[in-house]
């Protein structure tokens, strides 16, 4: 990946950005991460680009500029534009009943007390709609979060859409079938949500989540690298997965040899299931930067991305119930549709922008733009879950310094 311009071009400081580089150094070298990497993009050029470490650390494959990694819930922003630009060309509103499109979501009922072998439900006060699932205000949930009876009814009934339990409909229907954490709209939480609009694109678009992707997101962006599985004949350049070792270094997860993302997958996951690329990434947050376009190739139209990253919540996600998330506090922080979004750095007790959006995903990867310094930062990792060490935050302090 070649660096479009000095940073001091772009009204970065080179030694202050270069900081970044032993603050890398320090995590891997400490066997704490396998390795990082961290991009830079400013004015639209990418000012700034390091790998450190490795994609393996059995085989010892150091990090490379075109490695790839399972991007996880950075899946969710993708395929929250596929949905919106299925919302351009008017196949739905913002504001359908999501049972509109899935009638088994007429039936589906919200927890009203009880555990998760005897327990209690109540009728939808209102239906879910698009938008709750854009907001993660439906009352789906996920498995693995192990806060609520109705996660250990998802784990008890195979609810996860990254094991290839099936066709994403037939996910979906089972989804469907258990109740919600909560009545639509009454807070924020986690959860399935944009898988189940991944399905509605399928309904919406008359393809496969994977083909609508490729053919109108990835190849018209030059997204070679970007899938729901490692194209054949790539699996050298794909990382593996680890998590924190009882000891404080790392245990392997998830090999990059054998692994089930060098497959077709069975349950496409509009929530988390892709993989991608420094470079690939890179160009669909230019595309966002780019309020929909990224050179000649519009996705998007001007106002649907700024309505996309506009806080579409009552206040911020501590109002909302969700005072954490992983690492990082939600107090200041909003959520758009599919994206976070800065409402007050002062509150957030971080530095930043008001309007900046971001997103992350399971492995500790992380993006977020902000408009405001029209800056954009990447970092690539992999090590789950994301809520092990604060790297994300230390990264935007370190970048932000940087700034001339």
């Amino acid at each position: 990946m070649n660096i479009d311009t000095r940073p001091e071009e772009v009204g970065l400081s080179t030694p202050r950005l270069d900081r970044i580089v032993p603050w890398m150094r320090r995590w891997v070298d400490s066997g704490r991460l396998p390795g990082v990497a961290v991009a830079v993009v400013r004015d639209d050029r990418l000012a700034w680009f390091e790998t450190h470490g490795l994609r393996d650390v059995e085989s010892r494959r150091p990090a490379a500029p075109d490695t790839i990694y399972r991007v996880y819930s950075m899946t969710k922003p993708i395929t929250t534009v596929a949905a919106l630009m299925l919302y351009e060309e008017g196949c739905f509103h913002l504001d359908d009943p999501i049972a509109k499109y899935i009638p088994a979501f007429s039936e589906t009922r919200v927890f009203a007390g009880g555990d998760a072998d005897s327990f209690e439900t109540e009728p939808l006060a209102r239906p879910i709609t698009v938008h709750d699932l854009m907001t993660h205000t439906s009352g789906l949930t996920y498995s693995f979060q192990c806060e609520h009876p109705v996660d250990a009814l998802y784990h008890r009934h195979g609810i996860d859409f990254n094991r290839n339990l099936g066709p994403l409909a037939e996910v979906v229907e089972a989804t469907a079938a258990q109740p919600l954490v909560f009545q639509p709209g009454e807070r924020w939480n986690y959860g399935v949500s944009t898988d189940v609009l991944g399905r509605l694109v399928e309904i919406w678009s008359g393809q496969p989540l994977d083909s609508f992707l490729a053919e109108r997101i990835f190849a018209p962006l030059g997204m070679a690298d970007t899938g729901f599985h490692v194209a054949e004949g790539e699996c050298d350049r794909f990382a593996s997965n680890y998590t924190r070792s009882e000891e404080g270094g790392l245990a392997l997860v998830d090999a990059a040899a054998g692994s089930r993302f060098l497959r077709p997958a069975a349950t496409l996951s509009g929530g988390g299931g892709l993989v991608s690329t420094a470079a690939d990434y890179l160009r669909f947050l230019r595309m966002l930067r780019g309020r929909g376009a990224l050179g000649d190739v519009r996705l998007l139209g001007r106002k649907t991305v700024e309505h996309m990253t506009s806080n579409q919540l009552p206040g911020d996600l501590a109002d909302m119930g969700q005072p954490t998330f992983s690492e990082t506090p939600f107090t200041g922080v909003g959520f758009g549709l599919g994206v976070s979004v800065m409402l007050d750095p002062a509150k957030a007790r971080i530095v930043g922008s008001p309007g900046e959006y971001a997103w992350g995903g399971m492995a500790s990867t992380a993006f977020w733009v902000d408009p405001t310094e029209d800056l954009i930062v990447l970092l690539l990792t992999q090590l789950s879950p994301s809520s092990t060490y604060p790297i994300r935050r230390e990264l935007r302090v370190l970048t932000y310094q940087a700034l001339l």
